[in-house]
């Protein structure tokens, strides 16, 4: 999958050697829909939390119709990534993993606005794969599970994209806890990602003044075309 949160604060945020204290950690996820910003430490029992942030910020706003982000959604983001950039400066954080996903996967000009991010904010976002995006969800919640099942689904809805993934909780030598992780071992045994979120949906099934059956069962009937094959997995 990708490497682990492996970059440094500092101007430029996201590669490089670890300029701040070594034991503060910062996670960022810039999706479709929403800005999110985790800024931890490492405890005996996993991380302890010492700053957060999320905003949504619709950077995928229009994006179905267009295939371009627009310069609102942009303004928007960047203007939540500058404070994310402040608060990774403040605390010091050593280690930084910064991801944009589907919006700036699937967008024209994408890689454009990942640039002009870096040039304004010093961040260094990295567009992952729905494959890394799918192993990512995978990893964050692993340790949540009930540990006597013998099989999970897990499920990241976002703004842009679904990502499905079935595990295998009886896999051996498997251990739950977040810093003992290693991603490329994952009980992955299946997973799927779908470009269809809560953004894309919402776009393209516009809510009528009186919501009906109809309108939900398309809806519904459009994911389950989309996830069909890996049912059958």
């Amino acid at each position: 999958m990708g490497e682990a949160l492996g970059a440094p604060a500092g101007r430029a945020r996201g590669g490089g050697r670890p300029s701040g204290e070594p034991g503060i950690f910062a996670a960022l996820d810039l999706g479709t829909n929403n800005c999110r910003l985790l800024i931890a430490a490492p405890t005996a029992a996993g991380f302890r939390i010492i700053d957060a942030f999320s905003r949504i910020v619709r950077l995928g706003e229009g994006l179905s119709q267009n295939g371009r982000l627009g310069d609102a959604a942009m303004q928007r983001a960047m203007g939540a990534l500058r404070v994310c950039a402040d608060k990774i400066g403040r605390r010091g954080a050593s280690r930084v993993r910064a991801v944009a996903t589907q919006a700036c996967r699937s967008a024209a000009n994408g890689r454009g606005f990942i640039e002009e991010v870096t040039r304004q904010t010093g961040l260094r976002l990295a567009i992952i794969s729905p494959k890394e995006e799918a192993r990512l969800s995978v990893a964050g919640c692993l340790d949540l599970l009930d540990r006597r099942a013998r099989a999970a689904l897990i499920l990241d809805v976002g703004g842009g994209s679904t990502e499905m993934s079935w595990i295998d909780l009886t896999a051996p030598g498997l251990d739950f806890r977040p810093r003992r992780l290693a991603l490329g071992r994952l009980p992955i045994k299946a997973w799927l990602s779908t470009p269809i979120g809560v953004v894309t949906l919402a776009e393209r099934f516009p809510e009528p003044p009186v919501a009906d059956s109809a309108w939900f069962r398309s809806m519904v009937d459009t994911m389950k075309a989309r996830i069909a094959t890996f049912a059958g997995a």
